[in-house]
Formats: structure tokens, sequence, C-alpha cells
């Protein structure tokens, strides 16, 4: 029996509070509108920007919300004017739309993927319309979160979201697509465009610093050096290609020093801040090599945070730059990356540390991203 046109009652996993464990809910899914996609969601990785938003650091951060953004899922209606994807196709939800009009002079350049079609709505929690379609058992509406909302069984997203991909790739690994992996391996490809025989330097070892290293390693980078203070990482880390591991916390002097002086003469051509961490960013750029080296911040600092350097490092050749997305261009890209992995030029099966069944183990997934043992949980629906 179809359900296009009509609510659909499913299980959602809501953040009602900052800090508080997700809550197992019956929500009501309205219609898609316009313009809008109705999903089922198949699979959703844990992202540490959802943690990030539901211990309260996010600036954008709303409650009631339903989190999640990185997801596989099979279309289940489209609203009106919708012709890029039908009932049926697989997609990925991405928090980066790409409205591909030929009036954005974002989505027209070469330069950027940060489409801005949605932008204002998307951060206030809402659809394009202003509006929401999620409702409590109470019919009290919960907010949208980075245009994904995928810690639900079903949601709705902008057509102008979703990237349609081949439909034999297993939707609980091409979920990883949607967010970290991409990013770290667009930040080595897209921001930087790393060079065979280059060095780098990686700072936080979890999804996206390993992410960043393979990345490196297919470019062609000959030292790669990575960097946490958790040296039970190293092992992954070196799986990935890293030649070279550093545990800060046991040297005795500034890191971006034992980098840029001992490891190396100069510094790293690229350097990557996977942390969040502003203190981290600092030691990122400051690592990078005099007269030509890039330090890209990748992670997302908390609010109110701001970077800072002497203006000496700059003067000197080095450039800070940021990415988001790793600068996919998102409903272009990511079916291609969805190809390479399914060709095997671009194994991920590896971020995948532990799965649970059901939209209810999502607060398993969180104990286990908070264990520090943990790339990615996968949650299937």
């Amino acid at each position: 029996m179809s359900t296009a046109g009509k609510p659909i009652e499913c299980k959602a996993m809501v953040a009602r509070a900052a800090k508080q464990p997700l809550s197992l809910e019956t929500i009501t899914v309205d219609p898609p509108k316009a313009g809008e996609v109705r999903v089922k969601v198949i699979a959703n990785a844990l992202c540490h920007t959802d943690i990030y938003t539901l211990d309260g650091l996010d600036p954008e951060g709303l409650f009631p919300s339903i989190l999640g953004h990185e997801a596989g899922c099979i279309v289940e209606s489209v609203g009106e004017g919708v012709t890029s994807v039908k009932p049926g196709d697989h997609v990925i939800p991405c928090y980066t739309p790409q409205c591909c009009s030929a009036q954005c002079i974002f989505c027209q350049s070469p330069k950027t993927n940060l489409c801005p079609a949605i932008r204002a709505s998307q951060g206030k929690g809402l659809m394009p319309d202003g509006t929401t379609r999620f409702k409590d058992a109470d019919g009290k509406p919960i907010y949208h979160f980075m245009g994904c909302s995928t810690m639900s069984e079903y949601t709705v997203l902008a057509e102008i979201s979703c990237a349609k991909i081949d439909e034999s790739a297993p939707l609980d690994r091409a979920c990883l697509f949607g967010c970290g992996v991409s990013t770290g391996l667009g930040a080595v490809w897209n921001t930087c465009k790393v060079e065979v025989n280059s060095s780098v330097a990686v700072f936080g070892l979890g999804a996206v610093g390993l992410a960043v290293i393979q990345g490196a390693k297919m470019a062609g980078a000959s030292k790669i050096i990575a960097v946490d203070i958790n040296p039970k990482k190293f092992e992954a880390a070196k799986k990935m290609g890293a030649t070279d591991t550093v545990d800060s916390t046991k040297l005795d002097k500034p890191v971006q020093q034992h980098i840029a002086g001992e490891l190396t003469q100069w510094g790293v051509d690229y350097s990557f801040d996977c942390t969040g961490n502003v203190q981290v960013m600092r030691a990122a750029l400051e690592c990078a090599h005099r007269g030509w080296g890039e330090s890209c911040v990748i992670g997302v600092a908390a609010s109110g945070h701001e970077i800072s350097t002497r203006p000496f490092q700059l003067v000197t050749g080095r450039v800070w730059k940021g990415t988001a997305f790793g600068g996919f261009k998102s409903r272009r890209d990511v079916p291609l990356l969805v190809n390479r992995y399914m060709s095997g030029q671009l194994p991920v099966d590896h971020y995948v540390t532990h799965e649970f069944n059901g939209v209810q183990g999502t607060n398993d997934a969180i104990d286990a991203l908070h264990s520090g043992d943990c790339l990615r949980a996968v949650v299937k629906y």
C-alpha cells in the first residue's frame, strides 16, 4: 500500500536537550512538499558533529531535534517538481547541498562547494519553506538537523541535498561518504591538492584524520606524520599509510617544533587539523613548511573559540585554509566516490568498527564513539 502523500508514523531518536541521552519516540513524518524528497533511512553512521551538537557546543544546535547526517537511504516519495530522483532510488543525504542553478555563483564556480541555496533555513532547523516535517506524539514540531535528520526511520530532504548513487552499493558502507570520510579525502585532493612526494602531518586520528592519511597515501605523499594523544590509534594510522607517529603528550617541546626541526628540517608541505581544538590548529599551521606550507582546518571548534598565531608565520609563506565536506560538490561527486568504492579503488570498510541494529541502538553507538576505540559506528534500521 502506497504511503505517498500521507503522513508516516515511525520511530526516531529525538534529542530533547543538550547532554541528555536521545529519546526513542514515535513521530510523524509529513509528506514532502515541492522540491523535497521523503526517504526511508536504511543505515546511519554516527559522526562526531552529532555528538558536538548533543553536547551543547554547536551555536546552531536546537532542541528538540533529530540529529544524524551520515546515512544511506531509499527514496519513498517525492514532492512536486522533483526530477533528479524517484521512488526506489538510493541516495546519500548531503548536508552541503548542490542546487546546480545557473544563477548560483557558488555552484558555477570550480573554487567552492558551498552552495548557499538553503543555508538560512537549514541553520534554523527548518525546511526551505520555514517549517518542519516532524511532529512528536503530542503534535509538537521537532527541528531538523543539517538538512538531514537521519536518526529517524524516515526523513525529508531537499532535492538538492540528495546524491543519487549506484543501487548495488551497500548502504551501510556507502553512508560513510555522507560526511567524515569524504571530508578527509577531499581536504587532501581538492582543498590542498597534495602532490606526489609531499610531506604531510595529520593531527587527530579519528575517522576524518585516517581518511586524510588514506587520501595522502593515494596522492603519493612520501612522508605522513600522524599526531594524536592516544597512542592506541597509531596502529590504524600506520595501516593507512602513516610513516611516522607522534604522541604529543610525550614531547618536551611544542609538537610544531618537533615536526619542524626534528622530523623535518623546515616543516611539512601540508598539515591538517582534524581535532577542532584551536591550540592544535595553531600547532598545525606552525609546523607547515617555511615559504610554501599549507595548513587546512577540518575540525569544527566549539562556539566562541578563535584561532591565533603570529602574523610572521603567514608573512614567511605559510597559508591557512579550511574545508567543508572536503570541497566535494555533493550531488556530482558523492556518486563518483561510491563508484570508486564499488570498483575496489577506494576501500572504506575499515572505518566501521562497531555496528548496531534498530534506530534504538543509536545511544549504544554514541557510547561506543565516546569509548575512544571507535572510528565509525553504523546503526542499521
